[in-house]
């Protein structure tokens, strides 16, 4: 029997690109001659995986977010890595906006993943263990095809093949 060849699909976020990104934005707030002196604040907790986006109005706000999206892009993290909420009042008549980092791949987007290269006739063999999914075959071509099918949707959150053997 041929032996077989797998891979793994996972949605990890290289956390010191995410900070470094949050330290330039801080650093821009600060130097910015629109943004100087507005209160506006960004938060980074690692321990949470959260970024807090404090100011005076969802023009400013949206300021920020647009800058931290900048820096995110030229440190080569995806935009789509951080889930923001809806802006919410806050205390002193400011606007806060939290966003997660999402880490892993959850139970419904690993069914509809698996679900998808089921519906793409591949003789190839989904599990889903966890927080990310391994894909199976005999052919490597096979799994080629199947990263070339999952790259190829949305699935709203990055999505990296890791473990090729």
């Amino acid at each position: 029997m041929a032996k077989e060849s797998s891979f793994d699909i996972v949605s990890e976020v290289d956390l010191q690109e995410v900070d470094n990104a949050y330290q330039q934005t801080v650093k821009e707030i600060a130097q910015r001659y629109d943004l100087k002196g507005t209160g506006a604040r960004v938060e980074f907790s690692k321990a949470d995986r959260t970024i807090t986006i404090s100011a005076p109005s969802d023009f400013v706000v949206k300021q920020v977010l647009d800058i931290l999206n900048t820096k995110f892009l030229r440190r080569k993290v995806d935009i789509s890595s951080v889930s923001w909420g809806d802006p919410v009042a806050a205390s002193g008549g400011t606007v806060r906006v939290t966003g997660s980092v999402v880490s892993g791949i959850d139970q419904d987007l690993a069914k509809r993943i698996s679900k998808d290269i089921r519906d793409g006739k591949f003789k190839a063999k989904v599990t889903i263990e966890g927080d990310k999914l391994r894909v199976a075959s005999a052919s490597k071509d096979v799994l080629q095809e199947v990263i070339a099918a999952v790259r190829q949707k949305d699935y709203g959150q990055p999505l990296q093949f890791t473990n090729y053997r």
